[in-house]
C-alpha cells in the first residue's frame, strides 16, 4: 500500500468517526483541526494537523499556532507538543491521527497542568485604566456639576418613560481606552 493510499483510508476513517463532531474540522484532505475540551473550559486548545506527503511513514506536522490558542504560554504549548511527539513517534507507520486525538483528550489535565492564562498587556493596562476611570467620574458626580439646556434636552432624550437611563450608558468602551491610554477625550 502507497501512503497515498494510506493517507486516503485513514481520511475515510476520521471522517465517518468525526461526523457531526464540532470538535474536528477538516481544512483539507491532508490538514485538520481537533479541539481538546468544549468552547468553554479555559484548558482547551487547538491541534492543526497536516501530513507530509509520506505520512504515516514520516511524522505529521503538528501546530498550536491556532488564534484560538493565544492565551496559552509558549512553555505549555512547547510541553503540549513535545508530549504529542512522544505519541507520534510510538504510532510512526500507522494511521495515527485517532490515537493522537483521543490521547490528548485523556490527557488534557496533564497536558495543561501547567497552565496559566496569558493576558496581555493591553488587558493589564485598559483594567487599570478602567478601575482609574470610574474613580475620575464619581469624583465628578460628587461636584453635582451644572448642566446647559441643551445638555439637558440630550439627557431626556436619552432616557426611557420613566427618567431612567438605558442600561449600559455609562459603561467604559475598554477599546477606546486602550487605544488612547485611558485618558478622556472631551
Amino acid at each position: 500500500m502507497t501512503a497515498n493510499e494510506d493517507q486516503e483510508m485513514e481520511l475515510e476513517a476520521l471522517r465517518s468517526i468525526y461526523e457531526g463532531d464540532d470538535c474536528f474540522k477538516e481544512l483539507s484532505p491532508v490538514s485538520f483541526q481537533f479541539r481538546i475540551g468544549d468552547l468553554d473550559d479555559s484548558k482547551s486548545f487547538l491541534l492543526e494537523v497536516s501530513w507530509p506527503e509520506s505520512y504515516p511513514e514520516t511524522a505529521p506536522h503538528i501546530s498550536l499556532d491556532a488564534f484560538f490558542n493565544n492565551r496559552i504560554s509558549p512553555e505549555t504549548k512547547q510541553y503540549i507538543l513535545s508530549k504529542l511527539s512522544e505519541q507520534v513517534e510510538a504510532n510512526l507507520g500507522t494511521a495515527m491521527m485517532y490515537t493522537l486525538f483521543e490521547w490528548a483528550k485523556e490527557n488534557q489535565e496533564t497536558l495543561m497542568e501547567n497552565y496559566q492564562p496569558v493576558t496581555s498587556a493591553v488587558t493589564l493596562i485598559s483594567n487599570s485604566d478602567v478601575t482609574n476611570n470610574s474613580t475620575s467620574v464619581s469624583k465628578k458626580k460628587e461636584k453635582k456639576e451644572q448642566l446647559t439646556k441643551a445638555q439637558k434636552r440630550k439627557l431626556i432624550g436619552r432616557t426611557d418613560n420613566k427618567g431612567e437611563l438605558p442600561r449600559g450608558w455609562n459603561w467604559v468602551d475598554v477599546i477606546k481606552l486602550s487605544k488612547t491610554g485611558g485618558k478622556d477625550e472631551d
